[in-house]
């Protein structure tokens, strides 16, 4: 009997420490969910992402080594995030009131404003720290530059004037600028620099730069065409009429998509790239023009919400097809 009774009970300790490890083990996923979700990090690998290309195009970045791609990869994730953290942090209390945002874990009171602040830290720190001993101080000097500007001016701006927008879109336009400074170490575009006797202007990488800025207000307008009743709820000036959807804010993104022709052009005769990517380049740039023109004429959500996925393409098409045909 006595045999049965400490078999039973050593059962019962087994089964219970197996709920505990399983309870932890779940715990700890949605932990790690929540730092993910912290650190918008669908959004973080697309901008990231941008970077390495840029990287990869600059003329002296001639062999691929994989050590550095996946460092300046993680260093960007780290910067991005520390970025988004931050601003979560910040508006944790408009977050609440938008359905889009409402189960971000700072929002939804998973996480407190503080640890949302330390990993910030953490990962803003550790990301930079990165970019100034593996690649160079000026890009490390970009990074913490494109964290302020993001998390401390355009966060706040959001709310008193649509000029956020046009404040945002250099931060958001910055990794493009830090991916091709790891690679060159400037960033004043009026410097050259050579590899195997050919001279370089480094104003090509303001030039993809300028691809992403000019970029950023079709796209983002057409995402606040379609979410304005969201934004307006948490107080959100986005749009460039503060009557919300209207023709004016379509006729701007015409003005940037029309801007962004010529300016996609300018890596081929800069000689970064061929002549093969000028055409693909500014087949993508009409296209997405196209899709901004009838936004203007039809002016409802079934035309902004093409120019969002045709703006959701055209980064990646763009900027692979310079990196396939790079000089």
């Amino acid at each position: 009997m006595s045999r049965k009774f400490f078999g039973t009970f050593f059962l019962t300790d087994i089964c219970r420490v197996k709920i505990n490890s399983t309870e932890s083990s779940y715990n700890l996923v949605l932990k790690v969910k929540d730092y993910f979700q912290l650190m918008k990090f669908t959004l973080s690998f697309t901008v990231v992402f941008t970077c390495v290309l840029c990287y990869l195009i600059a003329p002296n970045i001639i062999e691929y080594n994989w050590f550095y791609i996946t460092l300046l990869f993680v260093a960007g994730l780290m910067i991005t995030g520390s970025a988004n953290a931050i601003n979560q942090a910040v508006e944790k209390d408009t977050d609440a009131l938008m359905r889009r945002t409402a189960k971000r874990p700072v929002a939804a009171g998973r996480m407190s404003v503080n640890e949302a602040y330390a990993f910030a830290a953490v990962t803003g720190i550790t990301g930079i720290l990165l970019m100034y001993i593996f690649f160079n101080p000026a890009s490390a000097l970009l990074s913490a530059f494109s964290i302020f500007l993001y998390a401390f001016i355009y966060t706040p701006l959001k709310k008193r004037s649509s000029i956020a927008v046009l404040v945002g879109a250099f931060p958001g336009a910055l990794p493009c600028l830090i991916g091709w400074v790891a690679a060159t170490g400037l960033i004043s575009p009026f410097k050259t620099f050579s590899v195997d006797g050919i001279n370089y202007s480094n104003a090509a990488g303001w030039v993809l730069f300028a691809i992403q800025f000019l970029w950023q207000f079709p796209h983002f307008w057409a995402i606040a065409w379609l979410a304005f009743n969201d934004y307006a709820k948490a107080g959100f000036k986005l749009l460039p009429s503060n009557e919300g959807p209207t023709r004016f804010t379509a006729l701007q993104s015409v003005l940037y998509a029309i801007a962004m022709v010529p300016v996609g052009m300018l890596p081929y005769y800069l000689h970064i790239t061929g002549f093969v990517s000028l055409w693909i380049v500014l087949a993508a740039n009409i296209f997405l023009l196209i899709q901004c023109v009838r936004l203007l004429i039809e002016l409802n959500a079934t035309a902004a919400r093409r120019v969002m996925f045709s703006s959701y393409i055209y980064l990646p098409i763009v900027f692979l097809s310079l990196l396939a045909d790079k000089v």
